[in-house]
């Protein structure tokens, strides 16, 4: 992994977020790249001088970031860069453009985007970038590493897309993979269909020399129970697909995908269907 983006607003959650972000780059000898980007319209700073104080502010925060964190980045080179725009849309030009492998988003912090952590809006920042995404919510402990990663299987084509990442970021990192087959329906015949697919992400983690352990469960809740189960197995990262829909062109993920960002205390990586390579 070439390049780690954060998304910086200067509020605690995304400050976390940039800690979080370091502590991946030390595992996978990434750099990582702050990103702030103005949002502010013309018409709610009218002044040229105003909008002028506020990127200057914004490079003078920059510059106590540089000089408090690049020390703590020991392989690679932390920089930082100001965008003007919608934040969505400005974060998946930029990870875009520098061929970014991963961005790192602070949840629920106590300002900023926190904004855009409610309805829709919160989505589109997961959804519309071409690189995977983690969320990572502002209490959670950044320094437990990335030891074991969790990796739901369900009867759909589309959840072996996640794997091939998955596996070079648990080859990179160091970490396990523990594979969750679930099956939602109780049928045997859709169980058949599960149990394949646990069997191809076997012999990619075989391929790739990841350690893995495989559970299993049915499931009446998927997004509970997965959560349930990252917790009881002290998972460090839960990889999903966003299940992106594209309704009368307003980006919406998933139900599942949904859930599981929102109300997972755990960071949640998180996949297109469209970037990712299947097996």
């Amino acid at each position: 992994m070439k390049d780690i983006v954060v998304a910086i607003d200067f509020s605690k959650g995304s400050l976390h977020a940039l800690e979080y972000a370091i502590e991946l780059a030390n595992l996978t000898h990434a750099n990582v790249s702050m990103v702030w980007v103005d949002n502010i319209s013309a018409s709610e700073v009218p002044f040229a001088t105003e909008s002028k104080e506020l990127r200057n502010e914004a490079k003078g925060n920059f510059d106590e970031l540089l000089a408090t964190y690049k020390g703590k980045l020991l392989h690679g080179k932390l920089s930082a860069k100001v965008r003007k725009g919608r934040v969505y849309q400005e974060l998946a030009a930029f990870v875009k453009l520098n061929n970014s492998g991963l961005l790192v988003v602070g949840a629920h912090g106590s300002s900023g985007f926190e904004e855009y952590w409610v309805g829709t809006n919160a989505f589109r920042i997961v959804s519309s970038c071409s690189c995977p995404v983690v969320t990572v919510k502002y209490n959670y402990e950044v320094l437990r590493g990335c030891r074991k990663i969790l990796l739901p299987v369900y009867h759909t084509a589309q959840t072996l897309h996640k794997v091939a990442f998955t596996a070079d970021l648990a080859k990179a990192s160091g970490a396990d993979i523990n594979i969750l087959a679930l099956n939602s329906s109780g049928l045997k015949s859709m169980q058949r269909i599960v149990d394949s697919n646990v069997a191809k992400v076997k012999k990619h983690l075989d391929e790739k020399d990841v350690n893995y352990i495989v559970d299993s469960i049915n499931s009446e809740n998927i997004a509970a129970d997965i959560i349930e189960h990252a917790l009881m197995v002290d998972a460090d990262l839960l990889a999903i697909m966003t299940d992106v829909n594209d309704q009368a062109n307003t980006i919406l993920l998933g139900p599942f995908a949904q859930q599981l960002v929102n109300y997972s205390p755990i960071p949640v990586l998180s996949l297109h269907p469209k970037d990712a390579v299947t097996l």
